[in-house]
């Protein structure tokens, strides 16, 4: 079973790589996240004709979390909204269950400029987040929380940590964060897979970032202990992410035992 993650920054204006993509790939579940359109204007009938079901919480901004499923797989959806704020209206978190295993689609808060009240509203996301995991862990289910966390976690996740010091995805208190929600009992599968290699998920469009693979690793897949001992292999579509007119991230997909 394959399962991806694919901040498309704009399912729209990307939609062409995002359906080239499909077709290539065919992974069995997709999380995509920034998808920069409300409701009524998600391309349904194209990604259904690419052979996908597919559950959606669009907004017209930045946000949007969607989650497709291949065939006549079902997708039973829990919830679109992180508990923990009944105010925060930004669609950035989708829940559902897929084949036995619990998807909780996500994109965190980018948190810049920082320090500033962006910033303390994604610390106060990932206290959402982390509050939400360990009641999702103590079900003893299948589950993996997936999707653009906006935190590089360690020096190993970045061209040039230097350059990120004060940046919002890397700042000690983010990175902190991260690394406690990890802790709770969750497994990084690309860092599992791929220990000690650069491997990067998002290259920015600017001083020819993909060309000098000057990227940072913020597409994460967290697996609870039941997903972590069937993982077979993970890994990076980078080639996607130099198409022409494609998202700034490139999918990430793991492979689990079925």
């Amino acid at each position: 079973m394959k399962i991806a993650t694919y901040n498309v920054n704009g399912v729209n204006g990307h939609l062409t790589v995002l359906l080239r993509w499909l077709k290539e790939a065919a992974p069995d579940v997709v999380c995509l996240q920034e998808l920069k359109c409300p409701n009524e204007k998600f391309p349904a009938k194209a990604i259904q004709d690419a052979g996908y079901n597919a559950i959606w919480h669009g907004q017209k901004s930045w946000n949007g979390v969607a989650i497709l499923a291949r065939g006549d797989t079902a997708i039973h959806e829990v919830t679109r909204v992180l508990p923990g704020d009944d105010e925060d209206s930004h669609s950035r978190y989708m829940e559902a269950i897929v084949n036995d295993i619990v998807i909780g689609c996500l994109y965190l808060p980018n948190g810049n400029p920082a320090p500033g009240p962006k910033l303390d509203y994604k610390l106060t996301w990932l206290e959402r987040l982390a509050a939400r995991a360990k009641i999702l862990l103590a079900m003893k289910a299948p589950v993996m929380l997936v999707g653009d966390f906006n935190v590089i976690p360690t020096e190993l996740d970045v061209y040039k940590p230097e350059r990120w010091t004060d940046d919002a995805l890397f700042r000690p208190e983010v990175r902190m964060a991260f690394k406690t929600l990890v802790a709770q009992g969750w497994a990084d599968a690309l860092r599992k897979m791929h220990p000690n290699e650069k491997i990067y998920t998002f290259w920015d469009y600017f001083r020819n970032a993909y060309g000098r693979d000057a990227g940072l690793r913020i597409d994460h897949f967290l697996l609870s202990p039941k997903l972590d001992k069937r993982l077979l292999s993970t890994g990076v579509d980078k080639h996607v992410r130099g198409w022409e007119k494609t998202s700034d991230h490139a999918p990430v997909w793991i492979e689990l035992k079925d």
